[in-house]
């Protein structure tokens, strides 16, 4: 094979190649420098024969991209994103969600979360040009091969050696860096394609970048032993490779799993674009059900004057058709972000905090449709019920929500009149 520009396939019985297409590239998003004849060749693994059967997605009608399209809005881009990250994790078999992200897998990890940035950007840049996915894998797969000009002699003496010789290649050659914040003040940070532009990343994109250099090299023959990734809980640490051989007990509760990275990513942009960010509970929702007038005041969370003045602000934002702020979340980020998770069939909360989102913007028969499949799937759990003061707090507004949406049924008929705000389409910016 004689182009670089080929990928190697795995079958369950053989191995074959198809070509890999040229990646599409415009000057918004500057290529990396060509491969010299010396670097080793760089080709992507796809896991084909022996992968799980795709699991049947029921049809859920997420009310994001019709809600854009309806005002006038183009989200054919961010429709396709969608679709393609929808193809990978129909990979995810229960086995599969739960193997480190350091072992071979079926699902590409690195294309997965380019799937979810494209499809964010094209939310929020309304871009004629979708998001050049295949260009950044570039980028990424060139980080492995610039690893190979750093690998001597040296590294091949000791494992340890090894590990260290990666470690400064990541984080002293190529200046990688940890960002302590993750909200919308650096939005850079949670995204795959910002991170390998600006080289400054949350926790998990440092793992997911490790973990993908980790992937070539061993498929270069250069890796020959296990490892395993030390992910952070700290707000400081960064993501490290170490001898799996090893390992202690105390390492498994920082050990990422392909289902725990990607519940990660969403996660951190959900917490991040939440558009009511002030509130004394740590619970999202009940800071979004705290606008809505859906709390009782009592047992230590009433809110401060700061608080109950950054709420209202938020509210009167949304009345007033700003959707997004600096400092005070993206309501389309946000919605798209809980579309994810429930198809990433994580947490039965994702359909309740999302919920509580579509009946802020008004869109009240699909608010209750998802609150009624969320207390199907709570019921039909076998998790004993919570009996924290926040987990009653948050039940306790989801019942008083249920039955203010069956009121506006019953008075409307779900149909929306005229004055209500659709924040969603509206293109003025708050500055």
């Amino acid at each position: 094979m004689s182009s670089a520009s080929s990928v190697l396939v795995a079958s369950s019985s053989f191995l074959y190649w198809i070509r890999k297409p040229s990646p599409f590239k415009f000057s918004k998003f500057p290529s990396t420098p060509p491969v010299t004849p010396s670097s080793p060749k760089c080709y992507r693994v796809v896991c084909r024969g022996g992968s799980p059967q795709p699991a049947s997605f029921p049809d859920l009608s997420f009310a994001l991209h019709d809600a854009l399209e309806s005002t006038g809005i183009d989200t054919s881009h961010a429709r396709e994103a969608r679709k393609s990250f929808v193809s990978q994790i129909k990979k995810l078999s229960d086995i599969e969600r739960e193997t480190s992200i350091c072992i071979n897998r079926c699902v590409d990890l690195g294309r997965t979360s380019l799937f979810i940035a494209a499809e964010d950007d094209s939310l929020i840049s309304h871009s004629s040009v979708p998001l050049p996915v295949d260009a950044f894998l570039e980028r990424l797969d060139d980080l492995s091969m610039g690893y190979c000009s750093h690998y001597n002699s040296a590294c091949r003496s000791s494992r340890e050696n090894f590990l260290e010789s990666l470690e400064k290649y990541l984080y002293v050659k190529k200046g990688f860096r940890r960002s302590t914040a993750n909200n919308q003040a650096e939005p850079q940070a949670l995204d795959l394609h910002s991170v390998l532009t600006h080289r400054s990343g949350s926790a998990v994109m440092l793992s997911l970048i490790h973990s993908e250099i980790l992937k070539m090299l061993r498929l270069w023959g250069l890796l020959d032993f296990d490892i395993e990734i030390f992910f952070p809980h700290d707000p400081h640490g960064l993501p490290r490779a170490y001898d799996k051989q090893k390992s202690k007990e105390s390492d498994q509760p920082h050990i990422m799993t392909v289902q725990m990275l990607l519940e990660e990513i969403l996660r951190n942009l959900k917490d991040a674009f939440w558009p009511f960010q002030r509130g004394a509970a740590d619970s999202l929702f009940l800071r979004a059900a705290n606008a809505a007038n859906c709390i009782d005041k009592f047992n230590g969370f009433e809110d401060s004057g700061y608080q109950l003045a950054s709420t209202k602000a938020a509210q009167r934002r949304l009345d007033w058709g700003v959707w997004t702020s600096v400092h005070f979340g993206d309501m389309r980020r946000a919605l798209s972000a809980c579309e994810r998770l429930i198809l990433l069939r994580t947490d039965p909360k994702e359909m309740r905090d999302y919920s509580i989102l579509l009946y802020h913007c008004g869109l009240y028969e699909q608010a209750l449709k998802f609150l009624k499949l969320y207390q199907d799937m709570k019921s039909s759990s076998a998790q004993n019920p919570s009996t924290d003061l926040v987990s009653n707090l948050e039940e306790d507004a989801v019942k008083k929500l249920i039955v203010r949406l069956n009121l506006i049924a019953m008075e409307e008929g779900w149909t929306r009149p005229w004055y209500v705000r659709n924040y969603l389409g509206n293109n003025s910016e708050p500055w």
